[in-house]
């Protein structure tokens, strides 16, 4: 497995070097919308400890993290007013990650709705504005 990079995107975002809509944080952890989401209310939770992903994270810092996605996605259900919740995590490019920090997708869904394309075109900054303060007047 290739080292974790300090210098990755999230670890920017928790630094305040690249802006995010910011869901969330404590001493630990930082939740924030997915600037290309798959529906209305998808967030990401990251640790602010640097881990690749699940395989090569400390169990310390899994055990917060779960409680806190935990505590995100019951914000995000009720929010938006979602069917179900869809938590995903993925470890290593051909699973599918394609930023190398740990962090866990909390994605809303809806009978019958499809979910949008994960592309390289960013949503509505205002859009997301919006939406991250729904979620956290929800928590």
């Amino acid at each position: 497995m290739t080292q974790y990079d300090p210098n990755n995107i999230f670890n920017k975002i928790i630094a305040g070097e690249i802006p995010s809509h910011k869901v969330y944080e404590d001493d630990d952890t930082f939740a924030f919308m997915d600037v290309m989401p798959e529906s209305d209310g998808h967030c990401l939770v990251i640790p602010k400890t640097g881990s690749r992903n699940l395989l090569d994270a400390a169990p310390m810092t899994l055990g917060g993290l779960i409680v806190v996605t935990q505590k995100i996605a019951v914000a995000v259900k009720k929010a938006f007013n979602a069917d179900g919740i869809i938590i995903r995590q993925f470890n290593e490019e051909p699973a599918g990650q394609t930023v190398f920090h740990l962090h866990f997708h909390i994605i809303p869904r809806y009978e019958g709705v499809p979910l949008k394309r994960h592309t390289g075109e960013m949503a509505d900054h205002e859009l997301l504005a919006t939406h991250a303060e729904k979620i956290r007047n929800a928590l």
